[in-house]
């Protein structure tokens, strides 16, 4: 009799082992099929939200072209983007005529569409280096450049931040994971690295961008850095903008001799960290 009693119990309890086995391997299977779903609603969601941003900017473009001086019918078609450096010379005329009377307007347009471009990574912003050379004063210009440089790629980092890290971590996981590497052998100095960087073409202006956010580097010593550290390259384009008529392509704008001293000012900017470090190694 309490063989047959054991017997029963040891049945009942292996009836509920398989329904437990059961149910964990049913929930386990539920996850995983909503786990490609929650990826692909959040992915989705990312694309609304930065093309609802990319919108908004379009309108505050517009916003800024309705409040520009009434042009006439021919000089319309020149304002627009430059996509080369004929198109450059052709709104550099346009806008030189309205720069006396309309200084601060030509000014904001210029600054609102640079950061445009930085922002969302859109090529040309060489091109209005250019054309702020051969628009404004070399000291405004080149502060202008920096400034705009450095507002539009923290725009550029934040978006990645709120929309970007899971779009940057799924088609480019093999450029972040290199570039983690680096940003963490040089942790100490960030800032210097950073403006090393955008000195050199060692590493694409929107990949450092993008990928700023998704390996946790600072928006402080991003924005410092990328001001500091685009005005060699800049310093260049801006002085080829007081030639703009005679270059004819972008590439006129650097020269050997430019190439050597951002070679130079490269150097420099690591110099800091190498003193500090023969600093350290001494009192060590």
């Amino acid at each position: 009799m309490a063989a047959t009693i054991g017997d029963r119990e040891n049945a009942q309890d292996s009836v509920r082992s398989r329904k437990t086995n059961v149910s964990e391997s049913t929930m386990f299977t539920q996850l995983k099929t909503r786990e490609p779903k929650a990826q692909e609603n959040s992915s989705t969601r990312s694309f609304v939200l930065l093309a609802l941003i990319f919108i908004g900017a379009l309108v505050t473009l517009g916003i800024v072209y309705l409040n520009f001086p009434k042009l006439e019918e021919h000089e319309k078609q020149y304002i627009r983007l430059p996509r080369d450096i004929e198109d450059a010379k052709k709104l550099g005329n346009i806008l030189s005529l309205y720069k006396e009377k309309y200084f601060y307007q030509v000014l904001g347009g210029v600054f609102i569409t640079y950061i445009f471009l930085q922002s969302f990574a859109i090529p040309g912003s060489i091109f209005l280096s250019i054309l702020s050379g051969f628009l404004f004063p070399f000291p405004l210009a080149l502060f202008l450049v920096c400034l705009c440089s450095a507002t539009g790629a923290s725009f550029c980092y934040l978006l990645s931040y709120l929309v970007g890290r899971r779009l940057v971590q799924k088609y480019i996981p093999d450029r972040v994971a290199d570039w983690q590497s680096h940003v963490n052998r040089h942790k100490e100095h960030l800032l210097n690295y950073l403006i090393f960087l955008r000195i050199t073409p060692f590493l694409p202006n929107w990949f450092i961008n993008i990928a700023s956010p998704v390996i946790d580097v600072p928006l402080l010593p991003f924005f410092i850095g990328t001001f500091v550290g685009v005005a060699p390259p800049s310093f260049v384009a801006i002085q080829a903008g007081t030639t703009l008529h005679q270059l004819t392509s972008s590439g006129d704008a650097v020269s050997s001799t430019s190439i050597i001293i951002l070679a130079i000012l490269a150097v420099l900017s690591l110099l800091p960290v190498l003193f500090k470090k023969k600093l350290g190694a001494k009192f060590d």
